[in-house]
């Protein structure tokens, strides 16, 4: 367990707070360079994105007391980039909408702000990168307000999912566990047989995605005889593990291979891939074997697991 005190955890968070509010120009007269506040930006990139909204929910969507709201929409309808009118039917509710020049000094704004971001990014590797994205949502959704848990769906592969498999199976693998890039290449040899060799009655693959986004993956394919499948390649990112991401890749898999006419499954994994194991016992495989080996820059013990269907 962690046991750094509150008093550096409290310094922790303000050191990264100062780096970043300086990375995104926070303290700057204007933001992105703009003669905006950042407040002002806000108001702007809300109005922008709901076309026209209440005052009252753009105060609480920004956290705003009624004071601070009715200052920054004043200097902003000055500058003749919104216009505030009562609602047609309740006059205490007072409406807010953008402007043609308010939407256009939005665009601007919106550009500037891509631009600076990704300028940010350019100095990292697309490992990095995605490494700092992971962080962010960690973030997010640790301290943010919680939004409802994205929609686990399983898909077949499309074209680009395979490459996928392969660049996020290597990468994972280099982070997490110092793997080389024989693994890699090892499944991009499994990736390139499967394409190959597909046989749609007896083999399948699956994409898992939340909320639009790819974050796991689990091939079906023929084993030793007509009546053993073999499970492959279960690839579960870490920003979405502990959601049954993996359990519902293995369900699937199962399903389908007792639905195909298989009556027994197994599967090859390696002693230090913990969670797996877990994943894998808690389906109902059984460890069979195990021998040591020396594989992708390390000394291991590969396992083969077991299950009848």
């Amino acid at each position: 367990m962690n046991s750094l005190p509150l008093l550096d955890r409290i310094t922790q968070v303000r050191a990264f707070n100062r780096l970043y509010t300086g990375l995104i120009g926070v303290l700057e007269e204007g933001l992105v360079g703009s003669d905006y506040s950042l407040g002002e930006a806000r108001v702007l990139y809300e109005l922008a994105q709901e076309g026209v909204t209440e005052v009252a929910e753009l105060r609480r969507r920004l956290d705003l007391d009624a004071g601070y709201a009715s200052r920054l929409l004043g200097r902003l309808e000055s500058r003749g980039l919104l216009v505030r009118e009562r609602h047609e039917t309740d006059g205490r509710r007072q409406l807010v909408r953008l402007t043609e020049a308010g939407r256009a000094e939005q665009q601007v704004l919106e550009d500037r702000t891509v631009e600076q971001i990704g300028q940010l990014l350019s100095r990292l590797t697309d490992d990095d990168q995605h490494r700092l994205v992971t962080s962010m949502r960690t973030i997010r959704h640790l301290v943010g307000e919680r939004e409802p848990a994205p929609a686990l769906v399983l898909r077949p592969p499309r074209p680009g999912d395979f490459g996928w498999v392969v660049q996020r199976n290597g990468a994972i693998y280099a982070q997490e566990y110092g793997w080389d890039a024989t693994y890699e290449a090892l499944v991009a040899r499994i990736i390139a047989d499967y394409v190959d060799h597909y046989d749609p009655a007896r083999e399948a693959g699956w994409i898992a995605e939340l909320g639009g986004e790819r974050v796991g993956s689990v091939f079906c394919v023929r084993g030793s005889d007509d009546k053993t499948a073999k499970l492959r390649l279960l690839l579960v990112e870490p920003h979405a593990r502990g959601r049954g991401v993996g359990k519902r890749l293995v369900d699937e898999c199962l399903a389908f291979a007792r639905a195909h006419g298989y009556t027994t499954m197994e599967l090859w994994t390696n002693s230090v891939l913990v969670a797996a194991r877990h994943i894998y016992r808690r389906a109902g495989f059984e460890l069979v074997d195990s021998q040591p080996h020396h594989s992708f820059g390390h000394d291991l013990v590969g396992e083969t697991w077991r299950r009848e269907l």
